[in-house]
């Protein structure tokens, strides 16, 4: 795959909205807000849940958000995808008969952003999942995907107020996206790589917020071996990063990073003295803020 195959379009006119107000010196200004949609996930005749989103990729994140849910297979034949703008809805149709209705009993709302939310029976699919064990992560690798992802024209740097996840392979950024919620962002990657058959294998995978839980469970589910994040963790993330034998690597800002998980799969191969800390201007929060982000 090519660098940046998909990267964020911070001029896409459906994605923000002008607001303007006064600032600290009570002078007017004009800013840009992300926008927030409803968006109702169909899987066959079935409604499954709805989110808000920033409303790109509808199909990605439709097929994405099922698959993350194991309601979509790995083996599923995708027979259509019908997306309606102005109902904001998605359904996702598949040759083999679905019905999940027990299973959208059994849901948890997650501490991700704009309402995530998990059913009952992911845990039992994560704890059969191998990830790779020759899998490797250079410190070389870091630093660059750091620098790269952060001088990428994004919606966060135009508008703010949003989250990113990156589809990396070594030091290359592959696919990225973004949403107001980091859950509807990683579910974006995961559709993408199904609809388009891109393998795990070799991938890395880059988020800008906190390492919850459910971040680590869905990189699990995706088979990807290493999570990385700018922000740093909570303990059930590191617990269940450690139980499942994945990379988790925190707080990646300039020459810093925590590696809490996995540590074997590190390659120290930098040199820390040409590394430069992170300018001002490619900082997305503060350092203490990214913590809470």
């Amino acid at each position: 795959m090519q660098e940046f195959a998909i990267k964020p379009n911070p001029d896409a006119p459906r994605l923000t909205e002008p607001v303007n107000g006064l600032d600290h010196e009570g002078n007017k200004v004009d800013i840009r807000v992300p926008m927030e949609r409803p968006l109702t996930i169909y899987l066959n005749n079935q409604e499954i849940v709805t989110a808000m989103t920033i409303g790109d990729h509808p199909d990605y994140l439709a097929v994405g958000y099922l698959l993350n849910q194991h309601m979509l297979r790995a083996d599923d034949e995708v027979t259509g995808i019908d997306y309606d703008e102005d109902i904001e809805t998605v359904v996702v149709r598949t040759a083999r008969k679905t019905d999940y209705e027990q299973k959208l009993t059994r849901r948890t709302q997650t501490s991700g952003c704009a309402q995530g939310t998990v059913f009952g029976d992911l845990m039992e699919r994560f704890e059969e999942i191998e990830l790779d064990p020759e899998a490797t992560i250079r410190t070389s690798w870091i630093y660059a995907l750091s620098r790269k992802i952060n001088m990428t024209p994004s919606l966060y740097l135009a508008a703010g107020a949003i989250h990113g996840c990156v589809l990396c392979e070594g030091d290359r950024p592959l696919v990225y996206m973004e949403d107001v919620g980091r859950h509807n962002a990683v579910d974006k990657i995961a559709g993408y790589m199904f609809l388009n058959g891109v393998s795990p294998k070799g991938k890395l995978f880059y988020t800008t917020g906190r390492l919850t839980s459910e971040m680590v469970i869905k990189t699990v589910h995706m088979e990807i071996p290493v999570l990385i994040s700018r922000s740093g963790f909570t303990a059930w993330g590191v617990q269940l990063a450690r139980q499942a034998g994945l990379t988790l690597i925190g707080r990646a800002k300039g020459k810093r990073f925590v590696a809490v998980s996995g540590e074997n799969r590190l390659i120290f191969d930098a040199d820390l003295s040409a590394v430069e800390e992170e300018p001002k201007h490619m900082r997305r929060k503060g350092s203490v803020e990214d913590d809470a982000a």
